[in-house]
């Protein structure tokens, strides 16, 4: 699902819906609270937790992949556990991309899988255990910060500077999953993406990040080789914001000529595809979209699309590598 338009207003001034809306939000809040106020289960390995308090994308996993990476430095074979989001596999089931599909285990973990072995189930314990049997040397959490299953380590919390915390409500009068002074008491690092402007912006607007060691970092396409200067495209993505990709790719240079925004996670359909190819032969254009909406095209689409990649760079990563050496010391 699109969130709200209401979700985006400021937090002095969220809008009669978030107001009318505050009762369910009491009772999602004091659920929430409930769940993570519980004991978590350890499963003799360093978890490490890359999650957000909003709802939707913030960057979480190019977070992960990066994480991946600094681990990979200290020698350490991570593993990642990840509760598969639309997928439909039942139990525990590692991760494999010659024969599953986003459909099957979800489309972050598929695209993770590239880096490290990657562990999917409902019961994230049971997947990290299968983890640590499998010969992990640590778990890295995707997405499980309001989850209780296990006790974490090194919580990271990932947001999008640009859109920063929303209008400060909880879900349903906001995209909140907990209040933003309660997840941060929780956390040990955040980690703020975007250019700069919008780390400004971020910075004057939550004034409460500053009672927490915080990242800055920002998504910069990966140098692929590929010429996108001049390039005539229809570009399309079922990311938390959509817009950010668009920009990435009006900042290669390709001439974009039609967006299309989708659902994050939104299925990619042969129907739907067929749909958007016609509309970009007609427009005498290429397909582009990003690296995580690639791994759900239809097979018959994969050699049709391009796909721009991009990784996280962390401005100043001191904090995460002494934060993770003091885990394997």
């Amino acid at each position: 699902m699109k969130p709200p338009a209401f979700w985006s207003r400021p937090p002095e001034a969220p809008g009669w819906q978030a107001r009318a809306l505050a009762p369910l939000a009491a009772l999602y809040r004091r659920q929430t609270a409930r769940r993570v106020a519980a004991a978590g289960a350890t499963v003799g390995r360093p978890v490490i937790c890359v999650g957000n308090i909003n709802a939707g994308g913030t960057g979480k996993t190019p977070t992960v992949v990066a994480v991946l990476d600094r681990l990979q430095r200290l020698g350490i074979a991570a593993h990642v556990v990840s509760r598969g989001y639309g997928g439909r596999a039942v139990g525990v089931v590692r991760v494999d991309p010659a024969r599953h599909a986003a459909a099957d285990v979800g489309d972050e973990p598929l695209m993770l899988a590239a880096f490290a072995p990657v562990w999917v189930g409902r019961d994230r314990a049971a997947a990290a255990r299968a983890a640590v049997d499998a010969g992990a040397g640590a778990i890295v959490l995707d997405d499980g910060f309001q989850s209780p299953a296990l006790r974490r380590d090194l919580s990271i919390v990932v947001v999008d500077a640009h859109v920063g915390f929303g209008n400060g409500r909880v879900i349903p009068a906001g995209p909140l999953r907990e209040p933003v002074a309660a997840g941060l008491a929780r956390a040990d690092l955040l980690l703020s993406i975007g250019p700069s402007e919008a780390q400004e912006r971020f910075t004057r607007d939550w004034p409460i990040a500053s009672a927490i060691t915080r990242l800055r970092g920002a998504l910069e396409p990966l140098q692929t080789g590929m010429t996108w200067g001049g390039l005539r495209v229809l570009a399309f993505a079922g990311i938390g914001r959509p817009e950010k990709a668009f920009d990435t790719m009006r900042g290669l240079g390709m001439d974009v000529v039609r967006t299309v925004a989708l659902a994050d996670h939104q299925p990619l359909t042969t129907a739907l595809m067929m749909r958007l190819e016609r509309e970009a032969m007609q427009a005498g254009a290429q397909l582009v979209t990003t690296e995580k909406d690639a791994v759900r095209l239809p097979a018959s689409f994969r050699h049709k699309v391009l796909f721009v990649p991009v990784r996280l760079q962390i401005d100043d990563p001191a904090p995460l590598d002494t934060a993770l050496g003091r885990l394997f010391a």
